[in-house]
């Protein structure tokens, strides 16, 4: 089949094929202007932006939109396969991506795949992390050794937290968790005093966000996604604080502090 006829192709088992052959048409002579002049460097932030659309097709369990970020992430991993396939020091192809992720699934599945015996998901993890420090020859390197390595900082301390706790540095209970967090706000109301670009200020905050952090992690609530359903807990009782004073005759910008509070707890009754 010629690369022209693989691009019209609609033959449900070729469609991953297709999708290649249209990604190295779109790089190719002749191709798309601004997919020539893509690097590795310059998709990063698409890379990042699909990947959150495609969290929130899944939070809004919104099927079609789901399929169709899928697809843009896919196309992310097909544009960065086609790029390295390119350049001769990178020198790989989606092929090579497809089988290294497969032979990596076996290897780290020995109670699938093999002969281990693993029967909870918590022990699956374990293992897991114990395959890949002893594929990677880290056993004699720091525990948490490159542990969330580009992660925005909220979701690193949760790898962070996470991985300690596998090896039993972690509070005993909840209660000790919530003690912790008086502590670190105590230590917050102490700084108020300082200005604001004391570096104090910085570092009690941080420590208060990070041991919270650690209480989603007990109870087994990731903090983006409680994070995230905050924020659009908030949207949403905001826009129902600007509508109640449109409905009012007052704008943001004309409501009184006292009059926004009252706009804000009436919010909180129907949002």
């Amino acid at each position: 089949m010629t690369d022209e006829e693989m691009i019209n192709c609609r033959e449900p088992e070729r469609q991953l094929e297709r999708a290649i052959a249209v990604m190295h048409r779109l790089r190719a002579p002749g191709g798309c202007p601004w997919d020539a002049e893509q690097t590795h460097e310059s998709l990063i932030p698409n890379l990042i932006e699909e990947a959150y659309e495609c969290i929130d097709a899944i939070r809004a369990a919104d099927w079609p939109h789901l399929r169709e970020e899928l697809g843009d992430v896919l196309l992310q991993v097909l544009f960065h396969a086609e790029l390295a396939a390119e350049n001769p020091e990178a020198g790989f192809t989606l092929a090579d991506v497809a089988c290294e992720l497969s032979d990596k699934m076996v290897r780290r599945h020995p109670h699938v795949f093999g002969t281990a015996q693993v029967n909870t998901s918590e022990g699956v993890l374990t293992q897991w992390d114990a395959i890949k420090r002893q594929e990677q020859s880290i056993e004699d390197k720091p525990y948490l050794k490159n542990c969330g390595k580009g992660l925005p900082a909220l979701l690193r301390a949760y790898k962070l937290t996470k991985k300690v706790a596998k090896v039993g540095f972690d509070w005993p209970d909840h209660a000790g968790v919530v003690e912790k967090i008086r502590e670190e706000t105590a230590e917050v109301a102490e700084t108020l005093h300082l200005p604001d670009n004391d570096p104090h200020v910085e570092e009690e905050l941080g420590d208060l966000l990070f041991t919270t952090v650690n209480l989603c992690r007990r109870r087994g609530i990731d903090p983006e996604v409680a994070l995230d359903a905050a924020n659009r807990k908030f949207e949403k009782r905001f826009n129902h604080l600007e509508k109640t004073l449109k409905a009012r005759g007052l704008s943001l910008a004309d409501a009184t502090a006292e009059q926004m509070e009252a706009a804000w707890q009436e919010a909180k009754t129907r949002v």
